[in-house]
């Protein structure tokens, strides 16, 4: 009986880390086995060319078509997420400096096709 109110206070704080883990992710962004997923629950990536911090993406016109930027819309971006620019237009959400992107050839969620494409895409890792 003397374990019940450990167990319940470790359920409890368990449970309020887990809220705040989800809760300072903008716009729908999660993570789900170990990589950061957009609100779709399409696995997101980062680009190594992108230079973190740098406050822009270099992946653009035909580069864009293959990895469409995640868009930050009216997200408020919190902790370790910000924006970047897009040279046509609008704010890309980005993660620890560097601008989130989803693979056009990633067609359910939770595959990871992207991942190591021409050796410079990653999955993006919370």
């Amino acid at each position: 009986m003397s374990r019940f109110p450990s167990l319940l206070a470790a359920s409890a704080l368990a449970l309020t880390l887990a809220g705040c883990a989800t809760s300072s992710m903008p716009g729908g962004v999660a993570a789900k086995d170990g990589v950061l997923v957009g609100p779709n629950g399409m696995t997101l990536y980062t680009f190594d060319r992108d230079p973190v911090g740098g406050g822009k993406s270099v992946c653009n016109g035909p580069c864009a078509r293959n990895w469409p930027p995640l868009l930050a819309g009216t997200a408020t971006p919190t902790g370790d997420f910000s924006t970047v620019q897009r040279d046509e237009g609008g704010a890309q959400l980005a993660y620890k400096g560097k601008p989130l992107y989803y693979w056009v050839k990633d067609t359910q969620p939770g595959e990871r096709t992207g991942d190591g494409v021409n050796q410079v895409w990653r999955t993006a890792k919370p």
